[in-house]
């Protein structure tokens, strides 16, 4: 299977199987039968695509439930550094971090579930982001938690007066300030 578990529960990376020759490269970036063979049945609704220059970090973002989404996320172009938080009480990761470089080029994609504070930053000159979501966006349902909170201790690979942050992700509180109504069901 292509699903590479991480320390944290429900956090997934996906690696493609990639097929490669002379003319360049083909590979599968989403096949349902896949997922639903794995024991993960989830209905994506709604693709989002971001571009951004070095430097620009966005996160760390949710939606409170009802709201909440699944995520899979990956890099069409450029790196970034890609950052989740799990926000999920009773987790046995709860408040903890977890980053990954995502590529054009390595080409991995990160499954972020329900219950997660998700963000990343822009590591080459320019990058697209592309991501799946199993929930419509709600903009009454939005959260944050702050980029820089000293408690994550997530390395952006970034100086900080390097980083370029929207007026919104500035004012997020930190992660123990943070208001959401996630509990983990392990």
């Amino acid at each position: 299977m292509p699903f590479i578990e991480t320390p944290f529960p429900g956090l997934l990376i996906f690696e493609p199987r990639i097929f490669e020759d002379s003319r360049g490269y083909f590979f599968e970036s989403y096949n349902r039968n896949l997922f639903d063979q794995a024991g993960l049945p989830i209905n994506f609704v709604q693709d989002n695509q971001a571009s951004s220059t070095y430097g620009v970090i966005r996160g760390l973002h949710f939606q409170k439930e009802p709201y909440a989404q699944t995520k899979l996320v990956r890099a069409l172009s450029g790196t970034i550094i890609d950052a989740v938080v799990d926000i999920r009480r009773n987790s046995p990761t709860y408040g903890k971090a977890y980053t990954i470089e995502l590529s054009a080029k390595n080409k991995k994609q990160l499954l972020v579930p329900r219950g997660f504070a998700h963000g990343y930053s822009v590591v080459s000159p320019t990058a697209e982001v592309f991501y799946k979501c199993d929930q419509f966006y709600n903009k009454e349902s939005e959260g944050g938690i702050s980029w820089d909170d000293p408690e994550l201790k997530i390395d952006w690979q970034i100086k900080k007066e390097e980083a370029i942050i929207s007026d919104k992700d500035k004012v997020y509180p930190g992660l123990k300030d943070c208001l959401h109504n996630f509990e983990f069901h392990g």
